[in-house]
């Protein structure tokens, strides 16, 4: 058995529900052996949210499943019988392909694909939602109530520079991402 990646059409924020529901009709007809694994790619990010951090998912192609399947196999009646099961599935629609025919995803991307979520799963990338020239509050530490501008942003450190005018003179002051606040 030779599988493939390749990606599949979906309704647009019902991934997960829509994998779930294609899971069962899988495994319900039996065709496990045929497309043994659907995965909605997604990213872990942490967002500040009302004050506080948060962990969320953020998916990495909306609107997209990534399936694993045999479709070059041996009994062309099972394969098709597996593409009319997907085909059934409310809010699926059909392969990423030319002339209706799939289109698999190379090795390297579905590495890629693979490796960035389960990096984001140990060290979630952090969200800042800032941008360089934004003015902000500093809302802790020793310049608590100070206004300023962005003027960089570590999203890897999760911290940002802002140049507060302190005596008149223009002071750049690193901070972390969750001590600052858009005005």
């Amino acid at each position: 058995m030779a599988y493939k990646w390749y990606f599949l059409r979906c309704q647009s924020g019902r991934e997960k529900r829509i994998r779930n529901n294609a899971e069962q009709r899988i495994k319900v007809t039996g065709l496990q052996d045929v497309i043994p694994q659907l995965l909605v790619p997604f990213e872990l990010a942490t967002v500040m949210r009302g004050g506080k951090k948060r962990t969320v998912e953020n998916k990495l192609y909306p609107g997209y499943l990534m399936v694993q399947a045999d479709l070059d196999d041996d009994d062309p009646a099972r394969v098709s019988k597996a593409r009319q099961v997907l085909r059934s599935v409310d809010g699926l629609r059909d392969f990423l392909g030319s002339r209706g025919e799939p289109t698999a995803i190379t090795e390297e991307e579905v590495n890629s694909i693979l490796s960035r979520m389960t990096d984001s799963e140990t060290r979630p990338t952090v969200s800042i939602g800032l941008n360089t020239g934004d003015m902000v509050k500093i809302n802790s530490g020793p310049f608590d109530g100070f206004d300023g501008a962005v003027e960089e942003i570590n999203p890897e450190k999760g911290t940002v520079r802002v140049v507060v005018t302190i005596f008149g003179r223009p002071t750049p002051v690193d901070l972390k991402y969750w001590e600052v606040e858009a005005v």
